[in-house]
């Protein structure tokens, strides 16, 4: 007789749209062990020496993306997932897109993380 699979749960997700057409998913949930890195990194606590405050600021952002973001749609292309396409992609990210990645991620922070404060 086969086993029947089990479902993981799935953290509920939140989409935010831009006005070509885009939008990004985000996880509506974080571990605390993921919580306790984040502030690690925000503080540059993680950082190694000689690393600038806009480096654990950047890294902050790279971190929060990574963790949160599902999928992400660009102005109508195939919606991107997967770990190593989302940050690839942020990683060439024109300035407005970051912009309004790190808007979306600090109203997705506020609504469901109200202790992490967003970069």
């Amino acid at each position: 007789m086969a086993r029947a699979r089990r479902e993981r749960p799935r953290a509920p997700s939140s989409e935010y749209s831009d006005a070509e057409g885009g939008m990004i998913v985000l996880r509506g949930a974080l571990s605390p062990a993921t919580r306790a890195s984040y502030a690690r990194i925000a503080s540059a606590e993680d950082l190694p020496p000689g690393a600038s405050r806009e480096d654990a600021w950047q890294r902050a952002v790279e971190f929060l993306f990574e963790r949160l973001a599902v999928s992400w749609t660009i102005a109508g292309l195939p919606p991107l997932r997967g770990q190593r396409q989302l940050l690839a992609r942020l990683r060439v990210a024109s300035v407005g897109e970051r912009a309004w990645l790190r808007d979306c991620l600090r109203e997705h922070c506020a609504a469901h993380f109200p202790d992490i404060a967003a970069p």
